[in-house]
């Protein structure tokens, strides 16, 4: 049988709450959901990825600021312009320094020890600790500020 895809109403500004709330559901009851989308810019919905509308009305059940099903289902073709192909160039090496740029750890600089494209995972240890401590985060939880054997950080306009 065909995935279809269902729009739900959600409060605006909420979409991000709705989103965790529903994927934590599937995943406790194993439901026949493959995605939950969240399009950037679009207030108000989220586009729900399911085999049939009972998965998807039993993933929300509950859920805060979670509105109600529109009634028809959604064409892929109508929500493809939103949707944005992330497919990530990896600049990073190992051994390069990075910033850590998002979480608990942000603005923490950290050396690369290996990096997991499968995972779109880099592990890194934090600089400016006693004892390293292996840290594993997202590809785009980090930039490179300085590459092995550079001696500056990268300068992008070109000027000294």
């Amino acid at each position: 049988m065909e995935t279809q895809i269902f729009a739900l109403r959600t409060t605006a500004n909420r979409e991000d709450q709705v989103v965790d709330f529903i994927t934590s559901t599937v995943q406790k009851k194993k439901l026949e959901v493959y995605s939950v989308i969240r399009p950037h810019g679009l207030r108000g919905y989220i586009f729900i990825e399911a085999l049939d509308r009972e998965s998807v009305e039993e993933s929300f059940v509950g859920v805060p600021y979670a509105k109600g099903l529109l009634p028809k289902t959604v064409q892929y073709s109508e929500i493809e312009p939103m949707l944005e192909q992330v497919k990530t160039q990896i600049n990073i090496q190992k051994n390069d320094i990075v910033e850590i740029i998002s979480g608990p750890f942000k603005r923490e600089n950290a050396k690369v020890v290996r990096i997991d494209t499968q995972k779109e995972e880099v592990v890194l240890e934090l600089l400016e600790t006693a004892i390293p401590i292996p840290l594993t985060l997202k590809l785009d939880s980090v930039k490179v500020i300085r590459r092995e054997g550079d001696a500056a950080p990268d300068d992008e306009s070109g000027s000294s």
